[in-house]
């Protein structure tokens, strides 16, 4: 799978393990920056980064690393096709995935350790989208998309 992903200087070093594992499995990594620990950076241009190319690239996926995960969120669901999920357990991403359809994994170091950020990853990748009523619910966010773009 390709999956693109973006941090800033508070999860440089989370998304750097990240890297190395999902290379490792065998997927194709973007990696949008940031690319140095010791230097602050804003972190909405690298949310902005993988949004778009998760939105324009439709059988990717996107994860972004920061401190907490809100702001990167806040800034990736700006982006039309962009479903950015904020996650710090397993079931929150099985859920974003089979209920909402998230494109985008956000996970913050600060609440998500090393441990358990794989398998967090791991489910949220294996896990399909259910469809049915979701999808019902998935259309009508796309319409406030869409109204908004006019």
């Amino acid at each position: 799978m390709k999956i693109f992903i973006g941090a800033d200087h508070r999860g440089f070093e989370l998304k750097k393990k990240i890297v190395q594992i999902l290379k490792g499995q065998g997927h194709t990594i973007v990696d949008v920056g940031t690319h140095e620990a010791m230097v602050p950076c804003d972190y909405p241009q690298m949310a902005y980064d993988v949004a778009v190319q998760v939105a324009q690239n439709t059988h990717s996926r996107g994860i972004l690393v920061c401190m907490t995960g809100i702001g990167h969120s806040m800034a990736a669901n700006k982006v039309p096709g962009a479903y950015a999920a904020l996650c710090y357990t397993k079931e929150a991403a099985v859920l974003s995935r089979q209920h909402n359809n998230a494109n985008i994994l956000v996970l913050g170091s600060k609440f998500v350790g090393e441990i358990d950020v794989m398998d967090i990853i791991g489910v949220w990748l294996s896990t399909p989208f259910e469809g049915g009523r979701h999808l019902r619910r998935m259309e009508q966010i796309k319409k406030i998309e869409k109204e908004f773009l006019k």
